[in-house]
């Protein structure tokens, strides 16, 4: 079975271009012209997909939890569930958005956190699912999804290989269209706790889920590395602004970074190449120039018996090749030589 998946009639696999997610999660604050707004600057960048998240917060979290005080800078309420119910779209805007999407002709999907949030997805008529990291242990939630068939996008950080391995048997025994991120669950993430030798290790561990990178890291150089290392899926947050207010906006991408990345990926998928060495025509002119052939040092006369420092190395290369010496030391010359002079086969007695 190939390493393959399709989204919205993108076909995604290692010889394809690179499926880039601008994840705007709640980066729109709660304002639904924000994520519009946001949609739009996604798809004038270039990127492949936009990604939102939908939560039940009234049942998502305990009691506790939900009540717990929740002060600070990024803070949009006093308590924890008032925070998170600020930044909830809610269905209407759901509703509206992917319409929106549609509209700009880009693909709209989102990560729930819950059973019911899935469910509400999968009705809207969501493409793909996406599954967060801290979920890899909500066995119904991952069951609920896989029951969809739809393409699912596995996120994976502060999980062990065992859990990753675990999570892919419950929803690949249901759900064969698997693709596996490697992701560091901090915000922002150090560039030493990315480790993107994984995605190596995925490669190998999973050789019928297509693998990607979903990254905390500030700017652009981190995923393209991804990518390099065959990453097929890069998913960045996005942002207009990153001096607003929430978590996420500091390590989002700009507009203009995130078509940078979407540029820079399909420039180095071009120059990774099919790993066959050869000469391009192009480069013809270059060896020419800088090339190096054997010529005579000084005037050398017809039966003169070629000595190494009869002989020199200059350009152009478009004589005989420093590698062929052997071939004339000792020989005797047939025909006069001035300086510079290329030596030649047919010139050797």
């Amino acid at each position: 079975m190939p390493r393959e998946i399709k989204i919205d009639n993108q076909i995604i696999n290692d010889d394809s271009n690179c499926f880039v997610i601008a994840e705007i999660g709640n980066n729109h604050q709660g304002k639904l012209e924000n994520a519009k707004k946001l949609i739009t600057l996604a798809k004038q960048s270039g990127v492949s997909a936009v990604k939102f998240q939908k939560r039940d917060n009234i049942n998502l979290f305990t009691e506790e939890m939900f009540n717990s005080p929740y002060t600070g800078a990024q803070s949009f309420g006093p308590t924890y569930g008032e925070h998170r119910m600020h930044l909830e779209l809610n269905e209407n805007d759901f509703k509206e958005l992917i319409q929106y999407s549609k509209k700009e002709k880009i693909t709209f999907f989102a990560t729930p956190f819950d059973i019911k949030s899935a469910e509400f997805l999968y009705k809207l008529g969501t493409p793909a699912f996406k599954i967060a990291s801290l979920d890899l242990n909500n066995l119904n939630l991952l069951k609920t999804v896989a029951e969809f068939k739809l393409p699912t996008i596995i996120s994976t950080g502060a999980a062990t290989l065992d859990q990753v391995k675990r999570t892919y048997e419950v929803i690949s025994a249901i759900n064969n269209q698997i693709a596996i991120m490697q992701c560091t669950s901090e915000y922002p993430a150090k560039a030493i706790h990315i480790n993107l030798n994984v995605i190596k290790k995925y490669r190998e561990e999973f050789p019928n889920a297509v693998i990607g990178y979903s990254g905390h890291d500030f700017g652009t150089s981190i995923p393209i590395a991804a990518f390099s290392m065959g990453a097929r899926i890069i998913e960045k947050h996005f942002t207009n602004d990153k001096t607003l207010k929430g978590t996420d906006h500091q390590f989002s991408l700009t507009p203009n970074e995130m078509t940078s990345l979407v540029n820079e990926i399909y420039e180095v998928k071009l120059s990774l190449g099919d790993g066959e060495k050869i000469i391009y025509p192009e480069e013809q002119l270059s060896k020419f120039k800088m090339g190096k052939k054997l010529v005579a040092s000084s005037t050398l006369n017809a039966g003169h018996l070629i000595k190494e420092n009869d002989i020199s190395i200059k350009s152009p290369g478009d004589g005989m090749s420093p590698f062929e010496i052997d071939m004339i030391l000792g020989k005797k010359i047939k025909k006069r030589l001035t300086k510079d002079s290329s030596f030649t086969i047919e010139n050797l007695e």
